[in-house]
């Protein structure tokens, strides 16, 4: 099975869906603080608005509305799905 190439959140656009794979090595703070809102590897989401200039951007994530900073949502590293 072929596995779908990790990009970043700011690959997406509404209505997008993906799963976290992980994170960008370094900024233990950053990832941490992720983790903590509930993005863990095999987390699926959904985009589901961005601001005019991209940032921020919101998720919908295990049923819960996530507002991520551009900052952030570099670090996560993420493989597209079908919208969740």
């Amino acid at each position: 099975m072929i596995e779908a190439p990790t990009v970043t959140l700011l690959d997406f656009r509404p209505g997008d869906g993906g799963v976290v794979k992980g994170f960008a090595p370094g900024h233990a703070d950053y990832r941490r603080r992720l983790m903590a809102m509930g993005l863990t590897p095999g987390t699926r989401f959904t985009v589901t608005r961005l601001a005019p200039l991209g940032d921020p951007i919101q998720l919908k994530v295990r049923n819960s509305a996530l507002t991520l900073r551009k900052d952030e949502a570099r670090l996560l590293r993420i493989e597209r799905t079908e919208a969740s």
